[in-house]
């Protein structure tokens, strides 16, 4: 029996992950949120220590930088009036840096992300964020649909435990390694942070 291979792979396609120099840097949701609380995530911390690395090589290189906040209703989850919907300090955007809110999981959805990646010029964005199984998947998904050419930088991602359909629990890390599986299928190059150069 041989070796399963992605459709990426079947296809030829080119898996090699792009120079930070030629992409845009797309941060999802890395907010407090996921820090404490009902949403707190195992790996939180290992991943926005690897997306600070990440997001100081990308400032180094000249990446297009943008950070996605989602964006909830006053005084319940991701209020971004309160700390709780604050985008992590360590990876706090610069005043140059856009900062796009959304409502949805989906960061192209009702924002103009779209417009202001094209205005780059550039069709490599860099994804790292939470929740991989959600925002930073569906993120990835309709980015295909775009036209743009996807890399994921898993270790500066992470999710939660959910619950499975026999009453049981699927753990964090297991939602994460599916998700990615699942996307580099078809819709993005998977790679480590410090693999972005």
């Amino acid at each position: 029996m041989t070796a399963p291979k992605t459709l990426l792979e079947l296809s030829g396609a080119d898996l090699t992950p792009p120079k930070l120099s030629d992409s845009c840097l797309v941060l999802i949701d890395i907010q407090n949120e996921y820090r404490a609380g009902p949403l707190a995530l195992p790996d939180a911390e290992p991943a926005i220590a690897v997306a600070a690395k990440l997001l100081a090589r990308a400032r180094q290189r000249g990446a297009a930088i943008f950070h996605i906040a989602h964006k909830g209703r006053a005084g319940s989850l991701f209020d971004r009036e309160a700390e709780r919907g604050a985008i992590v300090s360590i990876l706090a955007p610069l005043a140059h840096e856009a900062v796009i809110e959304k409502g949805l999981p989906n960061s192209f959805a009702g924002t103009d992300l779209q417009a202001r990646l094209a205005e780059t010029g550039r069709s490599n964005i860099v994804l790292a964020g939470f929740m991989t199984h959600m925002c930073v998947s569906s993120t990835a998904r309709a980015a295909l649909d775009l036209g743009l050419r996807t890399t994921i930088a898993a270790d500066a991602c992470a999710t939660r435990d959910l619950p499975d359909i026999r009453g049981g629990t699927l753990p964090a890390r297991t939602v994460h390694e599916v998700a990615l599986a699942e996307l580099s299928d078809r819709f993005a190059i998977i790679t480590q942070g410090e693999a972005l150069a």
